[in-house]
C-alpha cells in the first residue's frame, strides 16, 4: 500500500488492486499522479504515486478507478 499525507490531505493506493491502467493519471486536473516502478501492482505492473503538494483532493481519481484501488482522505 502506498500512502502519502500532508496536513489534512491523504492519498492512498492499494497495490493489491491497482492494475496500473493510468485512468487516474489521465483524469487528474492537477497532473499530480504518475506511474512509478517503485512498487508493483496486482499484475506486477507500475503503480500510481501522488505529489501531495499539488493534489487538491477532488477525488476524480478515486471515482474513475475501476478497481477501487485509490482512496482520498481519511
Amino acid at each position: 500500500m502506498y500512502k502519502t499525507q500532508k496536513e489534512n490531505k491523504i492519498f492512498i493506493n492499494n497495490f493489491k488492486y491497482c492494475k496500473g491502467c493510468s485512468l487516474c493519471v489521465e483524469i487528474c486536473p492537477k497532473k499530480c499522479l504518475a506511474l512509478k516502478d517503485n512498487n508493483r501492482g496486482v499484475y506486477g505492473n507500475d503503480t500510481v504515486e501522488c505529489n501531495i503538494d499539488l493534489c487538491i483532493q477532488c477525488k476524480a481519481c478515486e471515482r474513475i478507478c475501476p478497481d477501487g484501488a485509490i482512496k482520498i482522505g481519511g
